[in-house]
């Protein structure tokens, strides 16, 4: 909140500047939803699917185009805003229009920015699970709210539109850029196979050990000792072992942890979700154990590279295989079996070790300039929200740059 506040500025409540509306709904009319983003519009508009629908629409009500509308349990999180559309709105909205003249745009803007600040939440009575109760006209009307003088308030309203759309537009064209960069990711792992043809051989000849862990391995987690892989470490795009680190220490009579101990080079496959994923043992992961969830895959060294595998398993063939080996069992999941009978292209071993050196360099140029889009995109957003709490406070004046 402002600590010292402009001097034309005034200090109020919603109850003096909103006026609650009852309008009975309407027939014939679409669905309005309050989305967190800001936007009020009719649903179709935005999509169809998804939505809790009621069969009666009891309680519901009407909304019409420049109403302000507030989602009673979901405003914490930004679900406020003038309506775009005439519809209809569930019971569980707060419908109001500006009682004595202030800028419905721009008390949208600033109840926005009291729920995403966590403000709204200081001033409910029942907080709920993710979500804060307002469903009470009488506590909501209690909200204290510092404004402007009404001209301001256009001001800021107008000013932070232009802004928050340019923001806006940027962020867009970087996840567009992303989207474009994960693309040719995708086609320079695929193109890298494609000269080999068809995989013709199954993984099962290249095979010296297959196992998956046993359960139960929670009974020796331990803040130091062994890794222990879980399915949350194997990565989604390339072969590097991440995430929060499990340690387990294993009691001196416990002697299943010799089965699944890594080895460097050994190869990991998600068998029962995150289906795809695969990882090559390397650095400090080596000598970890592995969980029921993650296949161990030892091949014989001499004849086939473990990179070169791991990276033909993330090219659209690849990844097809892992999914229609396990869609065929009553649970999406995949059998030790199922990676035995993989089908690999054939290729001498110092060529599968260039072409695996080659997508490692290719794809790390990639992956670090989709980690600085996506910085960019995470500053921008961050740009954005300050920008928002610092006009709608006072602390920059935007009839200086109008």
């Amino acid at each position: 909140m402002i600590t010292t506040l402009p001097p034309d500025w005034r200090e109020t409540t919603v109850r003096r500047v909103l006026r609650l509306l009852d309008r009975p709904a309407r027939s014939g009319l679409g669905v309005i939803t309050a989305y967190r983003d800001g936007t009020v519009t009719l649903r179709s508009n935005r999509r169809e699917d998804g939505y809790t629908f009621s069969d009666t629409e009891n309680g519901y009500q009407e909304i019409r185009p420049g109403d302000l509308v507030f989602h009673a349990l979901d405003g914490f999180a930004g679900a406020v805003g003038v309506s775009d559309s005439h519809g209809n709105g569930s019971p569980v909205y707060h419908v109001c229009e500006s009682v004595v003249g202030d800028d419905p745009a721009y008390l949208a803007r600033l109840l926005r920015h009291l729920g995403t600040s966590g403000f709204l939440a200081t001033q409910a009575p029942n907080v709920r699970e993710r979500s804060v109760d307002f469903r009470n006209w009488s506590t909501f009307a209690r909200i204290p709210l510092v404004l402007p003088p009404a001209d301001e308030q256009r001001a800021i309203a107008y000013h932070l539109d232009r802004e928050t759309a340019h923001i806006d537009t940027l962020i867009e064209e970087q996840q567009r850029l992303i989207e474009m960069l994960r693309e040719r990711r995708q086609a320079i792992i695929d193109v890298a196979f494609s000269v080999l043809g068809e995989p013709c051989v199954q993984l099962r000849r290249y095979t010296r050990f297959l196992t998956s862990g046993s359960r139960g391995w929670a009974d020796y987690y331990a803040d130091e000792g062994e890794r222990f892989v879980r399915i949350g470490n194997l990565p989604r795009a390339n072969l590097d072992l991440r995430g929060d680190v499990q340690f387990v220490d294993l009691p001196a009579n416990v002697t299943e942890g010799s089965r699944t101990m890594l080895e460097a080079g050994d190869l990991l496959f998600s068998i029962t979700a995150y289906l795809g994923s695969v990882a090559v043992v390397g650095g400090d992961w080596v000598g970890a154990y592995v969980s029921q969830h993650v296949a161990l895959c030892r091949l014989e060294s001499e004849r086939v590279d473990s990179r070169f595998i791991g990276w033909f398993m993330l090219t659209t063939p690849g990844q097809d295989q892992l999914k229609e080996g396990a869609a065929g069992g009553a649970k999406m999941q995949l059998a030790l079996d199922d990676i035995r009978g993989l089908r690999v292209p054939l290729a001498p071993i110092n060529e599968q070790r260039s072409i695996a050196a080659s997508l490692d360099e290719q794809t790390a140029k990639i992956d670090t300039l989709i980690e600085e889009t996506e910085r960019f995109i995470e500053l921008s957003r961050e740009r954005r929200s300050a920008l928002i709490t610092a006009v709608v406070t006072g602390q920059i004046d935007v009839r200086e740059g109008a």
